[in-house]
Parts: C-alpha cells; sequence; structure tokens
C-alpha cells in the first residue's frame, strides 16, 4: 500500500459514524474483540486503518494508549475530535508499511482495513515487526465474498474478502502462532449478508 495523491475517504469521513453498515460492523468486531482479546492498563495497542476510531473507542478505555494508523487525514480528524478518545490516543496519518512506527506496540487491532492493502504478506510481516515479543494481533475483516461488498468502479479495494485457511497460512509463514478465527459478526447490505471474521493470533 503507497500513500494516495488524494485522500480516498475525504467526502466520506463527515457523516461515516451515521452511517449503517460501518456502525454495525464496529458493534460486532467491538464487542467480539473484547470478548476474545484480554485487555488490560498497560497495553500498548495500535489501530490500524482506525478511521474516525469507531473500533478505537470500544478498546481505548481499557488500556494504556491506542496509536491511530490511517492513510486518511479527513477520517483521523474525526477521530481527534472526538472528547472520550482525548489523552488516549495518538494519531498517525502515515503508511507504515512504507514508513514503520518508531515504537513497538502489545496489541494490533484492525477492522476492515486489510482489504485496501495489496500485499496481504508484506502488511502481516510489518505487523510482526511493529510487535513486542509476544504481542498479539486482532484482525477482522470480509470472508471472501463475490465482490459485491464494494461497488464494482471502488478504488483502493485490491480483495473480495480473504479465505481463513489462506490468511491462517500467511500469519503462520509472518511468525504467528495460536491463530484462531471466529465469526465477530455478520452485516446486511444490498439484500445480501456477509460474515465478518475476528483472527487473533501471537507473535512468536
Amino acid at each position: 500500500m503507497t500513500q494516495p495523491s488524494t485522500d480516498l475517504f475525504k467526502d466520506k469521513a463527515q457523516d461515516w459514524d451515521s452511517r449503517p453498515v460501518p456502525a454495525q460492523i464496529s458493534a460486532g468486531v467491538g464487542a467480539a474483540l473484547r470478548a476474545r482479546v484480554a485487555l488490560s492498563p498497560e497495553l500498548r495497542v495500535m489501530d490500524f486503518g482506525a478511521g474516525t476510531g469507531l473500533v478505537c473507542a470500544h478498546v481505548a478505555p481499557h488500556v494504556a494508549t491506542v496509536h491511530a494508523v490511517d492513510i486518511s487525514a479527513a477520517m483521523l480528524a474525526q477521530l481527534a475530535a472526538k472528547p472520550e478518545l482525548q489523552g488516549k490516543v495518538v494519531v498517525h496519518c502515515q503508511d507504515i508499511l512504507a514508513r514503520p512506527l518508531d515504537q513497538q506496540v502489545d496489541l494490533i487491532i484492525s477492522a476492515m482495513a486489510m482489504h485496501h492493502v495489496e500485499d496481504t504478506d508484506r502488511m502481516l510481516r510489518a505487523f510482526a515487526a511493529h510487535l513486542a515479543p509476544g504481542g498479539k494481533v486482532a484482525l477482522a475483516d470480509l470472508d471472501t465474498e463475490p465482490g459485491t461488498f464494494h461497488p464494482p468502479d471502488a478504488v483502493g479495494v485490491f480483495h473480495a474478502g480473504f479465505d481463513r485457511a489462506r490468511l491462517g497460512q500467511q500469519l503462520a509463514a509472518a511468525g504467528f502462532t495460536a491463530i484462531e478465527f471466529a465469526t465477530a459478526t455478520q452485516v446486511d447490505k444490498d439484500d445480501r449478508r456477509y460474515d465478518i471474521f475476528l483472527v487473533t493470533a501471537t507473535k512468536a
């Protein structure tokens, strides 16, 4: 993934939180994440593809700090303006595959961002590099779908969901163990139902 010359979410950021699909996904993923990952006050967290902070808001009250990473300045501006995230969240508008953060974290979370990254293997290796020893990932995205979730002319969408077995193999190749998948939630969109998985794994 490279930094785009234009912010693909600039026109969507203002009303993103009021859209039913993002709200439904973030509620389901947030609940699944809290149920499957032990959050504690000393944890340093990265939210990859943090957007406006919908999932971040489920995690921030329970951890030390969240590094909200995204390449959309417009989406991050919405996140940074939320009073409930003040003092807990540090915003980073950058592509960590090209320019990593200068620190490690204990947990990386992500919701519906991985399909925007063309090179999945490179992304997973970047996650491993950002994690302290024994750190964990909790990643949510679409199960393999027929390419109907996004409009056919959508820019910046590289994957029509992910096959769980294949993604598990990729996580193992990137140095992760204890790889576990669960269905976090389902979302209804345009008369279709889509499954959203949550995969957790530990840096070996």
